[in-house]
């Protein structure tokens, strides 16, 4: 294995992706800073239900229609990080229960990619193909193996990349041999604005995910989280009374007690790109960005992750580094 020994790497973005990328980094011998101005979970990855669900993506999300294969290989790739992280990044693999009117059509596209789809007794769907993790668990859990690694966390906004150093917003100036970007829109990349729904205290901490048509409730510790909408375009975080309302009435749906139960409303935003595939890889002298994951920032980030060691270590790339190519769209 080639590692990356003495290699300085500032990566710009402590989301999901960014986290990921850092430590995979640092114990592959790079000494890393991880930078970021926002505090723990203050980003598109702290407003998020953590999911880890190929199947769903894939059956739900027609831009991830045909992307089945990458996604469960990316999802593949987290029991093993997990298993050095502790509990607060521990998988829930409970799998997600499916309510729609017609179960047909998604029976006959779960065949055709391979996924695993039960009808049940009762009608519902289910597949043991999705599961989730705790988000702001794992992002500290995450950030302190960063540390435990040897590499720093600075809490400032990467301004400029100039050859060999990297300029933040404190004014400090970091000693770097390579930049990576994991941050958020920009770029050609496509705003995503995000809203989900938090209901204290419902529910049980964890077990089986329900989804619908546009939504889904997922059990969390911190209470039921109930997601997500997609507005293309819009990249402001305020909460809109209209998509709250959508959430609710879709949550009443699948779970009943969520139409009078008190709730918290967050909004994130993401990045995309038109093919729904991140870009990951070089883009420019000494730059290498791991970006546009749209709203699968947690399960693609060890995926995006190896892909990056791959350009650093100038390994021959596999699949995936050919899907995220970042020139694909010149």
């Amino acid at each position: 294995m080639i590692e990356l020994n003495g290699l300085r790497v500032v990566v710009a973005g402590a989301g999901a992706v960014g986290s990921v990328a850092a430590l995979m980094l640092a114990r592959a011998g790079a000494e890393v800073v991880l930078a970021d101005p926002a505090p723990l979970g203050e980003n598109a990855s702290g407003v998020a239900a953590g999911m880890l669900a190929p199947a769903g993506e894939a059956l739900f999300d027609a831009i991830s229609s045909d992307h089945y294969p990458l996604l469960r290989a990316a999802r593949d790739l987290w029991p093993g990080l997990s298993a050095t992280l502790g509990d607060e990044a521990s998988i829930d693999r409970s799998g997600t229960t499916i309510i729609v009117d017609d179960a047909a059509p998604l029976l006959t596209r779960a065949r055709a990619i391979g996924a695993e789809l039960v009808l049940m007794d009762d009608g519902r769907l289910f597949t043991p193909e999705d599961w989730r993790l705790e988000p702001r668990g794992a992002l500290a859990a995450l950030h302190q193996a960063v540390r435990e690694a040897g590499g720093r966390i600075e809490p400032s906004r990467v301004l400029a990349w100039e050859g060999g150093a990297v300029s933040l917003a404190t004014g400090d100036i970091l000693p770097a041999d390579r930049l990576v970007l994991a941050t958020g829109p920009g770029q050609g990349l496509t705003p995503i604005k995000g809203q989900i729904l938090r209901f204290p205290g419902l529910g049980p901490g964890r077990g089986t995910v329900l989804r619908g048509h546009g939504v889904y409730a997922a059990p969390s510790r911190g209470g039921l989280i109930v997601g997500a909408t997609m507005e293309v375009g819009r990249s402001d975080l305020a909460i809109d009374a209209d998509a709250v309302s959508r959430l609710r009435a879709g949550a009443a749906l699948l779970v009943p007690a969520t139409a009078e139960a008190p709730f918290e409303a967050f909004a994130g935003v993401r990045a995309a790109t038109l093919d729904g595939l991140p870009l990951v890889g070089p883009q420019g002298e000494g730059v290498l960005v791991a970006r546009g994951a749209r709203r699968n920032g947690w399960l693609l980030a060890p995926l995006m992750a190896s892909v990056l060691l791959e350009h650093l270590r100038g390994q021959a790339l596999g699949e995936a580094a050919r899907a995220f190519d970042p020139s694909r769209f010149l």
